[in-house]
C-alpha cells in the first residue's frame, strides 16, 4: 500500500471512528431515510469481511514480537496494511449495523450485547493499529488485546445469529439428538405439542422479545394474543379474516407474506393445523385426545404422536439389504427405517424436476420393506399407481398435490394393509371416490381438503363408509379470495353535542368503503362511497362495508352516532345504584361512554349503571338554563338474564329542583319470551322547554310470570342520557 493510500485509509478510519462516536451519542434523535435503511440492510452481507480480516491480523498480532516477525519487514508491512483493511470493513459494518437497528422489530438485550460488542472490536482494534509503534506498546499488551479482540469477535457474531436465526441455531443439530421422548397422544396439548413447534421452527426467529418484526411477538401465549403493529393475529372462530391466515397464504413474492421469501416456508399440513386452530377457537389448554375423534384437528394432530399403547407393531418381512438401501438415497430420495431396529421403511421422494415413474419402479427391490411412502408435491400420474400397488406392505401413501385424478384409484385397493390415503389438492372426485372406495379392505383414514368434493359429498361418503375417517379439513385451494375485515370507526367516541365528521377506516390500503345511513345494507354499485367528507348532525346509524378487487367484500359493520346538544353542569342521583352496576356513579349518565354485551369487555363493568330494587332518579343542572324537547336513555335488553326496560320513564323539567313539572312519561315496549338482546333508546320528548333543572325517573319493571318472576323486579341498565 502506498503511503498515499495508506494517508487516505487512516483519515477515513479516523472519519469513521467520529462518525460512529456521534451515531452512538445521538442514537435516540436521529431517524434513518428509506434510502439509508438500504445501505443498514446490507450489514448481513458486509460483516463477513471484517470477520475474516480482523480474526487474521490478530492471529498476526500475537505473534508479532516473536524474533522472527519482530525484524521481517515485509511481515510488519502486510500485518500493517491488514489491519488497516480490517478496521475500515469493520466501521463501515458498524455503521451500517446501527442504521439497520433504527428499522422498526430490532430491540431487546440481544441486540444490545450485538452493538456494543461490534462496537467494541472496532475501537479495540483502532487502539492497537493507532498504539502499536508505541514504545509502551509491548509484547504482552499487544497479545492480551488481540486475545480480547477475537473474544469479542466471535460475542459480536454469536449474537448477530441469534438476532438472525434464534438462540438455539449452533446447538440446534446437537439438541435434536438429545431430545425427549415423543409426547404420547394421551397426554398431547393441541397448542404445546402442535401449533407451538410451528411457530418455533417457522416464525420466533423475527417475531420474538429481542427482534419484534412488525411489533410482534409469538414467543408467548401472551403475545400471541396481543398480536402487533397490524392488528389482532388471529379471529378465533374465522381463519379467513384472520391476519396470521392471510399473510401465509399470499403469494411469496408478496412483501407481506409469511414467512419471509427466502426462510423455511410452511408446509400444506401446518397451514391446515393453524387454519384448523383457529377455525375451532384457540384453546392454550386443550388436549389432542379432547377434541371429538371427528374433529380434522385432531386427526392431523394425532399423527405427530406415538401411541399410547407401548407395544409396537410387529412385522413379518425381512430387513431390507443395508447396502441396497444406501445405494438408493441420494438427493432427490431418502430412506430410513420407521423406527431403531425395525425393517420398516419410510421412503420420501422430493424435487418436481427430477421425478419420473423410474424413480419408483427403482424401489423395487425393497418393495416388501415400505410401509410408508411420501409423493407430496410431485407429478404423480394415474398410470404410477400401478407400481405402487407392488409395495405389499404400505400402510401409509401420500399423494397430496400431485397430479392423480382419481381414476385409477382401484390399483391401489390392492394393498391389503393400506391405512391411511391423502389425496389433498388432487383432482379426485366424488364418483371416483363412491365407486372404488369400497374395495379397500383395510383404509382408515382418507384426506380430502382443497378438492373438487363438497361438504354434503364428504358427508355422504362418511355415512356410506363409517369404518373410515374422511378428513375435510380447512378448505380453501387459494383460488378463491380472502374476505376483507369489515371497516374500523376512528372517532373517539359515538356521542356527539351539535355536529360530527364521520371517520372510517380500513388497515388495508386501497380498500374502497361504501356506507348508508338508512338502515340499509350497503353494495359495491349504488351505495355512496366514504370520502371523509360525511357530517354528522343527528342521531344516525351508519351502516359500512369494505371492497377492494380480489377480495370478498366485508361483512357488513354498524355504528350507532347519538346526539347529546347539551351536558349538564352538575349531576345528582337522588337513589342508590344496584350494588354490582356501579360504574363511574352519576357522572356516568353524560360521559359519553357506551356500554356493549360483552361482560367479559371493560365497557360492560365500567360503563353500566343499574337498579332493580328502586328507582333510578338522576337530577341534572343547567348554570344557564337550556330549551330541550327531548331526554333518551340507552338501555340494555336482555330478556334471558332478566335485564328489562324500565316500566315507565319519566322526565321532569323546571327553573330549580323545588319547582318542576312533568314533561313526559314513556311506557318502553316489553320484550317477548326468547327475544335476542339489543342496545336501544328510550327517548321521552316533549314541546320545546325552556329549563335549568331536568329530573329522569326510571322505574324498574315487574318480571312477567313466565319469566319466573312472581313479583320480583327486572334490571334496569343505562350507559347514557341524551338531552336535545
Amino acid at each position: 500500500m502506498t503511503k498515499k493510500v495508506k494517508s487516505l485509509a487512516e483519515q477515513a478510519l479516523f472519519a469513521s471512528a467520529i462518525f460512529i462516536l456521534f451515531l452512538l451519542l445521538f442514537e435516540s434523535r436521529i431517524v434513518v431515510p428509506a434510502w439509508v435503511q438500504s445501505i443498514g440492510r446490507m450489514h448481513p452481507l458486509f460483516l463477513h469481511f471484517p470477520i475474516v480480516i480482523l480474526l487474521l491480523a490478530m492471529a498476526m498480532e500475537l505473534f508479532r514480537f516473536n524474533a522472527a516477525n519482530s525484524t521481517n519487514e515485509f511481515y510488519r508491512d502486510f500485518l500493517t496494511n491488514l489491519l488497516l483493511v480490517g478496521l475500515l470493513s469493520a466501521g463501515i459494518t458498524v455503521i451500517m449495523g446501527l442504521f439497520l437497528s433504527k428499522e422498526d422489530g430490532y430491540s431487546g438485550q440481544v441486540l444490545q450485547w450485538h452493538k456494543w460488542t461490534g462496537v467494541l472490536v472496532f475501537y479495540l482494534s483502532c487502539f492497537i493499529y493507532w498504539s502499536r509503534t508505541k514504545s509502551w506498546y509491548k509484547a504482552p499488551l499487544a497479545k492480551s488485546t488481540a486475545i480480547l479482540t477475537v473474544f469479542l469477535l466471535v460475542g459480536a457474531g454469536h449474537y448477530g445469529a441469534v438476532l438472525t436465526h434464534g438462540d438455539d441455531f449452533i446447538s440446534g443439530p446437537i439438541m435434536k439428538q438429545t431430545e425427549a421422548e415423543p409426547v404420547a397422544l394421551d397426554q398431547a396439548m393441541v397448542y404445546k405439542d402442535v401449533i407451538k413447534p410451528i411457530f418455533e421452527q417457522k416464525c420466533v426467529s423475527c417475531h420474538n422479545p429481542e427482534k419484534l418484526k412488525g411489533q410482534l411477538s409469538m414467543a408467548t401465549e401472551e403475545a400471541l394474543l396481543k398480536g402487533g403493529k397490524s392488528g389482532k393475529l388471529f379471529k378465533p372462530g374465522d381463519p379467513k379474516a384472520s391476519l396470521l391466515l392471510q399473510r401465509i397464504h399470499l403469494s411469496e413474492e408478496d412483501k407481506k407474506h409469511m414467512p419471509p421469501k427466502g426462510k423455511t416456508q410452511l408446509t400444506t399440513d401446518e397451514m391446515t393445523l393453524l387454519a384448523l386452530w383457529v377455525k375451532g377457537r384457540p384453546d392454550f389448554n386443550e388436549k389432542v385426545i379432547d377434541l371429538p375423534p371427528s374433529d380434522s384437528l385432531r386427526q392431523l394432530a394425532s399423527a405427530r404422536f406415538k401411541s399410547a399403547d407401548p407395544v409396537q407393531e410387529i412385522y413379518q418381512f425381512a430387513v431390507a439389504d443395508e447396502e441396497t438401501v444406501q445405494k438408493l438415497n441420494n438427493d432427490y430420495r431418502t430412506i430410513a427405517p420407521l423406527a431403531k431396529g425395525s425393517p420398516a421403511l419410510a421412503v420420501n421422494l422430493y424435487n418436481q424436476s427430477t421425478y419420473s415413474a423410474e424413480k419408483l419402479q427403482e424401489l423395487s427391490d425393497i418393495k416388501s420393506q415400505i410401509v410408508s411412502l411420501n409423493l407430496n408435491k410431485l407429478p404423480v400420474k394415474d398410470a404410477d399407481l400401478k407400481t405402487i400397488s407392488q409395495f405389499e406392505n404400505l400402510q401409509r401413501l401420500d399423494l397430496n398435490f400431485t397430479d392423480v385424478t382419481g381414476q385409477n384409484l382401484k390399483e391401489l385397493a390392492k394393498l391389503p394393509h393400506l391405512k391411511s390415503l391423502t389425496l389433498s389438492g388432487t383432482k379426485v372426485t366424488y364418483a371416483h371416490l363412491q365407486n372404488q372406495i369400497r374395495d379397500f379392505k383395510s383404509l382408515q383414514t382418507v384426506a380430502l381438503w382443497e378438492t373438487k368434493l363438497t361438504p354434503s359429498e364428504i358427508q355422504q361418503l362418511q355415512k356410506a363408509h363409517k369404518n373410515i375417517t374422511f378428513i375435510a379439513g380447512f378448505k380453501d385451494d387459494g383460488s378463491n379470495p380472502l374476505t376483507l375485515n369489515p371497516p374500523e370507526i376512528k372517532n373517539p367516541s359515538m356521542v356527539f353535542d351539535q355536529s360530527l365528521a364521520l371517520a372510517l377506516h380500513h388497515p388495508i390500503k386501497g380498500v374502497q368503503i361504501r356506507y348508508t345511513t338508512d338502515g340499509t345494507e350497503p353494495d359495491s354499485i349504488h351505495s355512496p362511497v366514504f370520502n371523509n367528507k360525511t357530517v354528522l348532525t343527528d342521531r344516525t346509524t351508519i351502516k359500512a362495508k369494505a371492497y377492494k378487487d380480489g377480495w370478498y367484500g366485508s361483512s357488513v359493520a354498524t355504528f350507532d352516532f347519538f346526539k347529546s346538544a347539551y351536558k349538564p353542569d352538575s349531576i345528582i342521583l337522588l337513589q342508590p345504584l344496584n350494588r354490582v352496576h356501579q360504574a363511574d356513579g352519576p357522572k356516568s349518565f353524560f360521559d359519553r361512554k357506551l356500554g356493549t354485551f360483552n361482560a367479559n369487555s371493560p365497557a360492560w363493568a365500567n360503563n353500566w349503571t343499574g337498579v332493580r330494587n328502586n328507582d333510578m332518579v338522576v337530577v341534572s343542572e343547567f348554570k344557564k338554563p337550556i330549551t330541550a324537547s327531548s331526554v333518551a336513555l340507552r338501555i340494555m335488553i336482555e330478556e334471558a338474564t332478566g335485564i328489562f326496560p324500565p316500566a315507565t320513564v319519566e322526565v321532569w323539567g323546571g327553573t330549580s329542583p323545588d319547582q318542576m313539572k312533568l314533561l313526559s312519561t314513556v311506557k318502553p315496549k316489553m320484550p317477548a319470551k326468547g327475544d335476542e338482546h339489543s342496545l336501544t333508546n328510550v327517548t321521552c320528548t316533549f314541546k320545546p322547554q325552556t329549563v335549568a333543572c331536568l329530573k329522569v325517573v326510571a322505574k324498574p319493571c315487574t318480571l312477567p310470570e313466565w319469566h319466573g318472576g312472581k313479583g320480583k323486579p327486572g334490571l334496569v341498565l343505562v350507559d347514557e342520557m341524551f338531552i336535545n
